[in-house]
């Protein structure tokens, strides 16, 4: 995997060890424009690692380094994730420009990036997540184009559940506990629901709490005989 080092000034010190992926699409007109404003001081916003469309991979933080990717978020009692992770900006429009599929090279060149990561700091598959997960409230990224079961294949991300389950029939309140043990904030309900769907049944996101998505998350929280690693 080649990778191209462009530095960027928006960084400071973890306090936290790396026990996260966190993957964002750019939401920029292109990925040079995208590029540029991780760049600049004013903006105040970084990542470790941008993937272009054609597969080209660029170093911007060390990973040593807490890039500012993540902002307010949270996942699994984790407040501070820009100091327990490592950022990936998948360079696509995002729903404000056109959002569109992701580009094969992109996902080709983004598999063996996040297995490295995922292998030198020993990060469980429920902590690759999408910045959609750690902030419902505010974003939408990678998004529900973005093909994660290609990722949960290859044990780099949970897969969607297929176990024959009974439905649990959880009460709203009761769901909403699930989903906060699992590792959401569900300050916002609707938010962390519709993250949720967006992450785990994209085809049907509508912040409804149904069979499937009651039946979905049981499966999530039930022991799995692989461990999350």
């Amino acid at each position: 995997m080649t990778i191209i080092d462009t530095p960027s000034p928006n960084f400071d010190e973890r306090m936290l060890p790396i026990t996260m992926i966190v993957l964002h699409y750019t939401g920029m007109v292109d990925g040079p424009a995208a590029v540029a404003r991780l760049r600049d001081p004013a903006a105040k916003v970084s990542a470790h690692y941008v993937v272009e469309e054609d597969g080209t991979v660029i170093r911007m933080i060390d990973e040593a380094k807490r890039a500012w990717h993540a902002g307010q978020s949270h996942w699994r009692g984790i407040t501070d994730i820009n100091s327990a992770s490592v950022g990936i900006e998948i360079v696509n429009p995002g729903h404000e420009f056109g959002y569109r599929p992701f580009a094969p090279e992109q996902i080709a060149a983004l598999i063996p990036l996040v297995a490295d990561i995922k292998r030198r700091h020993a990060i469980g598959r429920g902590n690759v997540v999408g910045h959609s997960d750690i902030a419902p409230r505010r974003k939408r990224d990678p998004g529900e184009l973005f093909p994660w079961s290609k990722l949960a294949k290859l044990r780099l991300a949970l897969p969607r559940p297929t176990r024959n389950l009974m439905d649990p029939m959880w009460s709203e309140a009761g769901f909403l506990l699930a989903l906060d043990r699992f590792g959401y904030d569900v300050e916002s309900p609707m938010a962390a629901i519709m993250a949720f769907q967006r992450r785990f049944r994209p085809e049907l996101i509508d912040g409804e709490i149904d069979a499937e998505c009651r039946m979905i998350l049981l499966a999530l929280l039930l022991p799995k005989p692989q461990g999350d690693e």
